[in-house]
């Protein structure tokens, strides 16, 4: 009997630039932390078309993407799934709402980054600020 395929998960995450900073949301379920917003990337939707929809689902902002960052594909980037995140970098205006999957949402710098983030996305936004892309 021939085994089923596994196969790593695509998801998007993105660091929306505002004025004030980077906007990030406080996960509602688990793994819970901070999280730049994004999610998985829906059958027959594109890269471009899934950040722009988790972004507004999570946030309530309407993007504008500047560019892809990176793609990171640790296996232990989720510790629920084996998934391979696309980054994209975007602008938004406005003020963002906390919606869908999201308990909270903040504007962050380098700064002031909250204590518990989820995932790797520490690592992510330290690329990002470090402009390692």
């Amino acid at each position: 009997m021939e085994e089923t395929p596994r196969n790593p998960l695509p998801t998007v995450d993105v660091i929306i630039e505002t004025e004030e900073g980077i906007v990030l949301i406080k996960r509602k379920n688990p793994p819970y932390g901070w999280a730049l917003p994004g999610g998985f990337v829906d059958y027959g939707e594109s890269l471009e078309e899934a950040a722009i929809r988790e972004a507004k689902e999570e946030t309530g902002l309407d993007i504008e993407l500047i560019r892809q960052m990176h793609t990171y594909s640790r296996p232990d980037r989720d510790p629920r799934f084996h998934t391979i995140t696309t980054v994209y970098i975007a602008r938004a205006r406005g003020k963002p709402i906390a919606a869908s999957d999201a308990q909270e949402v903040g504007i962050f710098t380098r700064d002031n980054l909250p204590q518990e983030i989820a995932f790797d996305h520490r690592q992510i936004l330290m690329d990002y600020f470090e402009k390692r892309y």
